[in-house]
């Protein structure tokens, strides 16, 4: 089967959720890094795969995609591998709701007010919006508290196995353990469990900033 093509921002926590399901799968795919900071989104050419000018966007043959939950399912379907989405109604729910907890709730807090003021901010040489980080801590309070007691004493947020759920989640995660407030939120927390078993996994390790940031120099 032909490769996917992700265009996207190496180090963008929704631009790896693609890379991970593919190197789940076994599914062949390249990137097409976008520089941060360039406009590369917003040029005509790019507006012709994804109106909307977000990232990341996937091509497969003919196929054009935009919108990660939809991304990650098509990979999951039409790559053969273990299925990433379980068979389970209820544990296929669970994995539902994290995935619309890390769009509607993670994204906004833990990424965009505190992953990128702390971790993306200071590599480009900008500054931190310490009101931004501030205001972003109560709702990643709670996503934090909320994805505890969905995970509680199982591996991963669906079960025994990992799922979309966990992929989805991991790269804001890894961003927010690199932070001061997240050392505090996540301080015991059975989320740190989880992150260690996810920074196991090959995908993970395939797919860091710093490894995408080589190939792309390469």
């Amino acid at each position: 089967m032909s490769e996917i093509i992700i265009h996207g921002n190496p180090g963008s926590p929704y631009v790896r959720k693609p890379l991970l399901v593919c190197e789940e799968k076994g599914a062949p795919y390249r990137l097409a890094a976008m520089a941060f900071g360039t406009g590369a989104n917003k040029t005509p050419e790019y507006l012709a795969r994804n109106p909307f000018g977000r990232i990341p966007t996937i091509e497969h043959g003919d196929f054009v995609l935009y919108e990660a939950q939809a991304i990650v399912r098509y990979i999951d379907q039409v790559f053969d591998g273990p299925s990433l989405t379980p068979a389970d109604p209820r544990a296929q729910a669970r994995m539902n709701q994290v995935m619309n907890i890390v769009d509607w709730y993670v994204m906004p807090s833990i990424s965009a007010g505190i992953g990128f003021n702390r971790v993306v901010k200071p590599k480009f040489g900008m500054t931190p919006d310490e009101e931004a980080v501030e205001k972003a801590l109560p709702m990643a309070r709670t996503c934090v508290a909320a994805l505890e007691e969905i995970l509680a004493a199982k591996p991963y947020f669906a079960g025994e196995a990992v799922s979309l759920a966990d992929l989805f989640a991991y790269g804001h995660f890894e961003f927010l353990g690199q932070t001061p407030e997240g050392a505090d939120m996540l301080a015991g927390s059975p989320l740190l469990g989880w992150m260690e078993r996810m920074a196991g996994r090959s995908s993970v390790q395939k797919t860091t900033w710093e490894r995408l940031a080589e190939q792309v120099a390469a």
